[in-house]
């Protein structure tokens, strides 16, 4: 069937790229700045200014805050740094600060390498550190790689730093790196702009590839939270001119013409519990009134997250416009401690407080954003000095780092070099995981002498009836990212558990991926219809291994969700079905759905990550024409995007098209990309590719090198030794399968090939010792009894039953 609506949107492919000269332009003012929305008050934003005429306090708490500086024009009022002649020298480049007129200027190297004088045309942030944008052609601001380090002398702040000072010697910090504040990952329009000003509206026109990015105000004011607050200033001054404000303003759920009411209304407060000493919010907070209203506001941009639809209604739940990120081994701990950048909201969600009806405003003024109170006095608001801010609960001594409140539950990170970022889980410190898991603990964050059974004696010592010693979920993501044998089991178990935190149950289900069993599907099928959207969506994505049929059967409901992160992911698992020739009101449904998918993808179509979405959507949905199109619009973006590159080359191996499958993957090898892994899965294709063609000696030499530059990769290994056993090489191909073994123990394939190929060398004894190990791992596997069969003909010289 022929997926019009998919076809229109992927139609949109970038043509050239306009050539990466500077823009020379003196600052301009606030109303002359051309990213400055001339419909902003058609669209109902009317700026913080007219807010101040009703709400000066609130203004003046919020004037000289972070979001207030959140992006400035470049001013001698708003530029921190020093340009006076200050240089920096940083991966081989010396770059200059210095002064032009009225401007502010960095002689620094450009796309191509060369030192070239760059005029700054806007700050960026403003504490601890201040970075600032440059503009180019085609709309685009970059973000410079060299920041200021605003924090005063003794914090060893006052200088210029570079934000990526530890370079990979396999991707060294040049133009071709892309870090580098020339490349894609730096431009302002699609990674920070989104958060950084009110109302910001992308405007990437795909063809011409070129943006039009407006914004209502340049910083983050008062409709960024509150929304468009026309109709409220109608409401206000109806109400001050004694006119019948009902009527002046539509009616919403504050009766005031608010698009989103942030404040309590119900006259709670936090108080102590005299029966267990711990506080409790006097009027419950509900999740349509409370916590998921304010805290999923502030989720919009403090959190790690992809956007998914071009026009957010101000207060929608945060899966109405944005995908969350999971606790991902690349961005946090086994546990869901911090280890990327992630924010906040990722953390928080985890917390014993959110699930109690905690708000950011709780411990926030959200106007200025500064703590309601210093040091542990902000905890005292709800937590009682007496048991909590004591020797007895802390056993430190009383003032020292140790006896903070935020140094055990809130450990920090730095980020950006300076930027020290507290972790909102808000956990109790758990070293008995740091030994189980190898995660870190506050304990040893600060005792860094010693180690972590130290500090579990410690912790136990002091606590030994805690509560907060149990089971933990990290328990089960360690389990599957480790591979360890009862990993199925344990992800199975949390997904299900609705007491643990929404998104380690999702993050359960994302792992389940990895680690199939035909039993899951019953628990799977249940998680469908689970309260909480981010584990709905998880599960739908599960569906990918089960059959049509079973896809059909169980997401097709799910393509009316009232979430549309959930309504994606059915619309992606059921995209085959358009190539079983459906038709009448099942296709219209379907075909709607995918055209839903489509326009999520190409918000971000600046970036070659939704056109490989797209892609493989469109494979899925037969339509292998739309799929090279956008295979090819994602390389055109970045010559590198190495997935892209290895579906294009699979999609022509699929059409029968081996030669040109090939001469795509030496492209990518030949185009150099950044990273070691990237190389070993254009290695490991290609090696695939000359199996197919059967050109076996060139086939080992390519999967040999994906496996020495993904020594981790276990998968790449059991290939690489397949294709040497395919070669009469079975003794190499056995070496190379207990290295792996020894990085992956539970990898079953592995497990099952030593097996073989020692049979096969009539080595009975030691296949018979591999097949016990993988006995303990697995007793119930059904290829136990064929292995078994294969040792014992091999031992009575008989022929091993296949298996």
């Amino acid at each position: 069937m022929d997926l019009r609506a998919l076809c229109l949107a992927l139609l949109l492919m970038p043509a050239a790229q306009a050539a990466d000269v500077p823009v020379e332009s003196a600052s301009r003012t606030t109303e002359s700045d051309p990213h400055l929305d001339p419909e902003r008050e058609q669209r109902g934003y009317m700026g913080a200014a007219v807010c101040a005429e009703c709400h000066q306090a609130e203004f003046d708490l919020w004037k000289g805050s972070d979001h207030d500086h959140a992006m400035t024009e470049a001013t001698p009022d708003t530029v921190l740094g020093d340009f006076d002649d200050a240089e920096i020298e940083a991966h081989g480049v010396k770059s200059r600060f210095f002064r032009r007129d009225s401007g502010y200027f960095v002689q620094t190297d450009g796309p191509d390498g060369e030192l070239r004088d760059y005029p700054i045309r806007y700050t960026f942030g403003w504490s601890p550190l201040q970075q600032y944008l440059i503009e180019f052609p085609g709309g685009r601001l970059q973000a410079l790689g060299l920041a200021w380090d605003t924090r005063s002398p003794e914090q060893g702040g006052q200088r210029w730093f570079h934000l990526y000072p530890d370079a990979d010697p396999d991707a060294p910090m040049d133009h071709n790196n892309p870090l580098h504040w020339t490349a894609a990952d730096q431009t302002w329009n699609y990674q920070c702009a989104d958060c950084h000003s009110t109302d910001l509206q992308k405007r990437y026109d795909a063809e011409q590839h070129v943006y039009d990015t407006r914004y209502a105000e340049i910083n983050v004011a008062c409709e960024a939270c509150h929304g468009p607050g026309a109709r409220h200033v109608e409401w206000a001054r109806a109400k001050a001119a004694g006119e019948n404000a009902e009527t002046a303003a539509a009616t919403d759920a504050a009766g005031r013409g608010l698009l989103v009411d942030l404040k309590d209304r119900d006259g709670g407060v936090w108080q102590i519990d005299p029966e267990t000493g711990k506080p409790a919010r006097s009027v419950t907070r509900s999740p349509q009134g409370g916590p998921h209203v304010q805290t999923e506001t502030c989720a919009r941009c403090h959190s790690r997250r992809g956007r998914i639809q071009d026009e957010l209604t101000p207060g929608d739940p945060l899966h109405q416009g944005f995908r969350l990120a999971l606790l991902d081994p690349a961005l946090y701990f086994p546990d869901g401690q911090i280890k990327d950048e992630v924010f906040v909201y990722g953390s928080f969600i985890q917390s014993r407080m959110y699930h109690q009806g905690v708000v950011c405003g709780d411990c926030h003024e959200p106007h200025s954003l500064d703590l309601h109170a210093e040091g542990n006095a902000v905890c005292a608001r709800c937590h009682t000095p007496a048991r909590y801010d004591s020797p007895e609960h802390h056993h430190h001594q009383t003032g020292s780092t140790g006896a903070a409140c935020v140094a055990c539950h809130m450990p920090q990170r730095y980020y950006m070099v300076v930027d020290e970022r507290a972790d909102h889980s808000l956990r109790v410190p758990r070293p008995d995981l740091s030994l189980k898991l190898g995660t870190p603990n506050a304990c040893n964050a600060c005792h860094q002498d010693k180690d972590a059974a130290w500090a579990a004696t410690a912790v136990e010592t002091w606590y030994p009836d805690s509560a907060y010693r149990g089971p933990h979920f990290g328990e089960a993501l360690h389990a599957a990212d480790t591979d360890a044998p009862d990993a199925t089991m344990r992800l199975l178990a949390l997904a299900a558990d609705p007491n643990q935190p929404a998104i380690a149950r999702a993050s359960a289900l994302e792992r389940l991926r990895d680690h199939p069993d035909p039993s899951a599907l019953m628990t799977v099928q249940r998680l469908l219809a689970d309260p909480q959207a981010q584990v709905r969506a998880q599960a739908v994505r599960v569906l990918d291994l089960a059959d049509l049929q079973t896809r059909v059967e169980l997401a097709w409901p799910l393509l009316s969700d009232p979430a549309l992160t959930v309504r994606l992911e059915a619309a992606r698992v059921l995209a085959p079905v358009m190539t079983q020739g459906i038709g009448g009101e099942l296709a219209e449904r379907l075909s709607a759905a995918l055209e839903a998918y489509a326009i999520a993808e190409m918000v971000n179509a600046d970036r070659p990550e939704a056109h490989l979405n797209l892609g493989l959507l469109a494979f899925e949905a037969g339509e292998t024409h739309v799929a090279e199109q956008a295979y090819r619009t994602a390389l055109s973006l970045d010559r590198r995007f190495t997935p892209a590159r290895v579906n294009l080359a699979d999609l022509y191996r699929a059409l029968g098209r081996e030669s040109e499958a090939a001469a795509e993957l030496t492209a990518g090898l030949a185009a150099e990309p950044v990273t070691m892994s990237e190389r070993a899965d254009l290695h490991f294709a290609l090696g695939l590719a000359q199996v197919r063609s059967q050109r076996l000696d060139a086939a080992v030499e390519e999967l040999a090198r994906a496996a020495e530059l993904s020594p981790q990769n276990s998968r790449y290994a059991y290939v690489y030794a397949v294709a040497l056993d395919s070669a009469d090489r079975t003794s190499e191909a056995l070496s190379v399968l207990e290295a792996a073994h020894g990085k992956a123990p539970t990898d079953r394939d592995i497990l099952i090939a030593l097996v073989q190929y020692n049979v096969k060398l009539d080595r009975a004894d030691a296949a018979e010792r591999w097949l016990e190990r993988l006995g303990v791992q697995a007793p119930d596997d059904p290829i136990l009894m064929q292995l078994k069969e294969q040792i014992r003909a091999r031992r009575d010289g008989g022929t091993p039953t296949a298996g």
